[in-house]
């Protein structure tokens, strides 16, 4: 039985074990760095607490200013959180990316961060949910069923609800990516793994939103970095693969384009391709609720090798005009992209931005993987060369808006030489959490604890406490049974495809292609 591992409880202050003097610990590294919203009489009150401690030498009494004061903080942060979400209903295109978000990133909008927070916990249950262990009957699959597949996570309240899992299958050879099962053919799947899955907002959360959510979230790689070679080949116009694009010059990383178009009808569970699934899935839920007059938002998210597939499938869902609905109203549509490589060429950002699909980019700036394809030659080059170079194979350009961040901004992670922590998504968060602007102090402003950082790597500094690795399965999936004897648990039947996908298929005039 797997162990749902929900967020810790625990605070992270980063203060110093002692407090030697009060002139060396100043109160105001206690205080975010931002305004607060607080009344005020209770800044008044704060003001008078903070005054005493230039006359305390009791350490227990400091303590307990301290800890009355760390108190009233979270309160305050509470309180201030709660009015930022109140507002989302009237901010969320602004927020989605109406304005390229601008005057948002520096200083950071507390809600975009919240969002941001939000649809990157999307994209890390994909990891949390995916079965990695080479001697588990299920590897390369889900570890949930769909049906509970947030309550299973400890994220019983995130609001959404999983209507369809997605699967991909690749025709070239990805050792570093593609997990198989140790157990031969005793496995679920030969050819297939589970990719991510599309979730869209219940009535309540809706309602908080302003607007009914589609979620589509792709998984990625935690932590081995080596798929970035074994997909790295050349540009290929994304028309060869399928998508209806008049500009044949608009062209993509042709591993990214396999992984998102490749089908095997010999297996059940990729017998459609990704793209197959993906598209069926979304006409038929914008369909569903722009009919009921609801107001309608696509929100595509993915990190690392994830991100790849969110940028080229929202674009393919602009290109195939699935974002409008029912009424002919455009749904918007906003890449929330994590740690991402570049996937296209100069000629496919302005197709994928004259379409008005937004997106937005948080990266590491140690980290190496949104810095290739395209070392040499890049949307960073000067305009006359990238002009030159758009003819050759390794012409590549980032999309959209790029949010940049520092580990070495947070007192919370250690030096460290392993990329893969500087790659790591819940380092990503944890960043994204602390992150003010450029030149603020780095601040937690949701209390999102430090511990998630050192789920799946080694990034936390030692006196934190917090073991490397820490997250896994009981028994790594092991149960006794009633002889006495250790085994694998059975799961559930692995969810496939709905009945109606060839109908959706044969709606959008894909169904020609296929072959069951």
């Amino acid at each position: 039985m797997a162990i749902a591992c929900p967020k810790l409880l625990v605070r992270f202050l980063g203060l110093p074990r002692s407090l030697p003097s009060v002139a060396r610990q100043p109160l105001p590294c206690l205080l975010p760095a931002r305004s607060s919203p607080i009344p005020v009489l209770r800044a008044v009150r704060r003001t008078a607490k903070a005054r005493t401690l230039s006359a305390v030498k009791d350490d227990q009494s400091l303590s307990s200013i301290i800890t009355e004061l760390e108190q009233e903080q979270e309160e305050d942060e509470t309180a201030a959180g709660e009015d930022v979400t109140r507002r989302l209903p009237e901010r969320w295109r602004e927020i989605h990316g109406r304005d390229d978000w601008a005057g948002l990133l520096d200083p950071m909008d507390p809600l975009l961060r919240s969002e941001l927070l939000r649809y990157g916990e999307f994209a890390q249950a994909c990891y949390d949910s995916f079965d990695y262990d080479p001697f588990s009957r299920y590897c390369g699959s889900c570890k949930y069923n769909r049906r509970r597949f947030f309550s299973s996570l400890g994220l019983e309240g995130i609001g959404y609800e999983v209507t369809r899992y997605l699967y991909a299958t690749s025709n070239i050879n990805l050792p570093n990516f593609f997990t198989k099962s140790r157990a031969g053919a005793k496995i679920w799947s030969q050819r297939a793994n589970w990719m991510g899955y599309v979730a869209v907002s219940d009535d309540e959360t809706t309602a908080r939103l302003g607007r009914r959510d589609i979620v589509v979230a792709w998984r990625g790689t935690v932590t081995r970095l080596e798929w970035i070679a074994d997909l790295m080949d050349f540009l290929r116009p994304v028309s060869s693969v399928g998508i209806p694009c008049p500009d044949p010059s608009v062209k993509v990383e042709s591993g990214f384009a396999e992984l998102y178009t490749d089908k095997d009808p010999t297996c059940r569970f990729c017998k459609y391709s990704a793209r197959e699934q993906l598209l069926t899935e979304v006409r038929k839920l914008v369909e569903l609720h722009s009919r009921a007059g609801e107001e309608v938002s696509i929100s595509v998210t993915g990190h690392s090798l994830g991100s790849a597939l969110a940028m080229l499938s929202a674009y393919d869902i602009a290109e195939m005009g699935l974002n409008v609905g029912e009424g002919g109203e455009r749904v918007a549509t906003t890449v929330f992209s994590f740690s991402g490589p570049r996937v296209g060429n100069g000629h496919f950002k302005e197709r994928f931005e004259g379409l008005g699909i937004k997106a937005i980019r948080v990266v590491n700036v140690h980290d190496t993987v949104p810095k290739v394809p395209g070392i040499l030659f890049n949307e960073r080059v000067p305009a006359f060369l990238r002009k030159l170079a758009e003819a050759l194979p390794w012409s590549y350009s980032h999309i959209g808006v790029e949010l940049p961040l520092d580990h070495r901004r947070s007192p919370f992670l250690k030096e460290t030489v392993d990329p893969s922590c500087f790659h790591n998504l819940e380092a990503h968060l944890h960043l994204l959490d602390g992150y003010h602007g450029k030149g603020h102090r780095f601040v937690l402003a949701s209390g999102r604890d430090p511990a998630l950082v050192n789920k799946a790597c080694d990034f936390l500094k030692e006196h934190h406490m917090v073991p490397p690795f820490w997250r896994q399965d009981e028994n790594k999936g092991m149960t006794r049974a009633h002889d006495g004897r250790w085994v694998q648990t059975d799961r559930q039947e692995v969810d496939d495809h709905p009945e109606d996908t060839q109908h959706h298929l044969r709606r959008l005039g894909l169904a020609d292609d296929h072959h069951h």
